[in-house]
């Protein structure tokens, strides 16, 4: 039996990658760091990259340079959360570093059979789970080619994207 990929391997080995997010909120931190500093109204400069760059927009490049098609799916609660905005004002810099994104109000997904949890899914074959506490803290990840769950996750996000709004379109 074949070893399981890590997730830096499967986004450097994999022609797509897939990624569908779908709580309100993730290990919010209030008091310190981006999610703070964000509620003091600090906000990203679009021309000053050297802020805003980090290790996670150079993986998506380097992979959507060697021809990767990296595509991002939220679903969200309407009105947004505090926390969704925040998610919202950053999403640029995914879209910088190539990934496309498209959000999908909660209540548009109603009659969509959707995993319990948020994951990756490379090339439709190996998924990705990503696994959360109540509080959005990670409780880690799983990664499985089991053909079933990469069939829910593909077909679920195949409808998700196909009725989500672009980022660029898409108004909080």
């Amino acid at each position: 039996m074949p070893s399981t990929p890590t997730f830096d391997e499967l986004m450097a080995g994999s022609t797509t990658a897939v990624h569908l997010e779908m709580r309100d909120s993730y290990a919010v931190d209030y008091e310190t760091g981006p999610f703070a500093d964000w509620r003091a109204g600090h906000r990203h400069d679009p021309d000053d990259r050297a802020a805003w760059w980090r290790p996670w927009l150079d993986l998506v490049t380097e992979a959507v340079g060697q021809g990767t098609v990296i595509r991002r799916a939220r679903i969200v609660s309407e009105p947004v959360s505090e926390y969704t905005r925040f998610l919202y004002d950053g999403t640029f810099t995914n879209v910088a570093a190539g990934e496309e994104v498209r959000w999908l109000a909660r209540r548009r997904a109603s009659d969509i059979a959707l995993p319990g949890n948020d994951f990756w899914l490379f090339d439709d074959e190996w998924v990705h789970w990503n696994h959360f506490a109540g509080d959005g803290s990670s409780l880690g990840e799983e990664i499985t080619n089991d053909p079933a769950s990469a069939k829910l996750c593909a077909e679920a996000f195949g409808t998700v994207w196909s009725r989500a709004t672009p980022h660029a379109e898409y108004k909080i």
